[in-house]
């Protein structure tokens, strides 16, 4: 695929997924999450050819322009979105499918400090909410999200919804008929349980210091 074609799939994707863009050039110019993809072409080329140093010099002054880090060595797919940007960080061996949105504050870390693969897979059509935390060479299947302020430290199924601290998956969604099936959320229906009967204690509380007024 040229450069060119490659460049109009960026900005179609911030026409798909942004309703606050208004024109092209408003994405060529006002666009951090578009211009850090594009500083990252260059580097990302330059770390292949294994020129020394510049591949680092240019993501770190694409970082300071934009507050998005990607190590030169990460691979992108086409059709990537950052929405917002600011805090992102995608780590040296990430690998990032076909039409991946990441939001603010997004991480894709490593936990090792070996020469190896460290940092996660992305599969196609994966969104990642503002402030998630991907660690390790996990994978993340196609058409997974993962929800808001999550920390992800294993391996995703494709077609699925995780949240949390740590990610579970909460959601399943069947591509062929486009429905969803909720798993139970043991952790949910226990912080439910808990706001009840701190609920039903305050009432209880409440009734006491009425009952103490009207006896005095």
């Amino acid at each position: 695929m040229g450069l060119i074609t490659s460049i109009r799939k960026d900005i179609k994707a911030v026409f798909e997924h942004d309703p606050a863009a208004i024109s092209t050039v408003e994405v060529l110019l006002a666009y951090p999450g578009f211009h850090a993809r594009q500083f990252h072409r260059l580097a990302h080329t330059l770390f292949r050819w294994h020129v020394p140093v510049l591949p680092r010099l240019i993501s770190h002054i694409s970082r300071f322009l934009t507050g998005v880090e990607i190590h030169p060595g990460a691979k992108i797919g086409e059709g990537f979105f950052i929405d917002h940007g600011m805090g992102v960080v995608i780590g040296e061996t990430s690998e990032i499918g076909d039409n991946v949105t990441l939001y603010q504050g997004v991480t894709l870390g490593g936990t090792s400090h070996q020469r190896a693969k460290r940092h996660p897979t992305l599969g196609n059509n994966v969104v990642v909410g503002a402030g998630a935390q991907l660690i390790g060479a996990i994978t993340i299947g196609d058409n997974a999200k993962v929800g808001v302020g999550s920390v992800v430290i294993n391996s995703v199924p494709a077609n699925t919804t995780v949240v949390g601290v740590p990610g579970r998956v909460v959601e399943i969604r069947n591509p062929d008929t486009d429905t969803v099936e909720k798993l139970p959320d043991p952790v949910g229906e226990k912080l439910e349980d808990l706001e009840q009967r701190t609920a039903e204690m305050e009432k209880r509380l409440a009734r006491i210091e009425e009952s103490k007024d009207e006896s005095i």
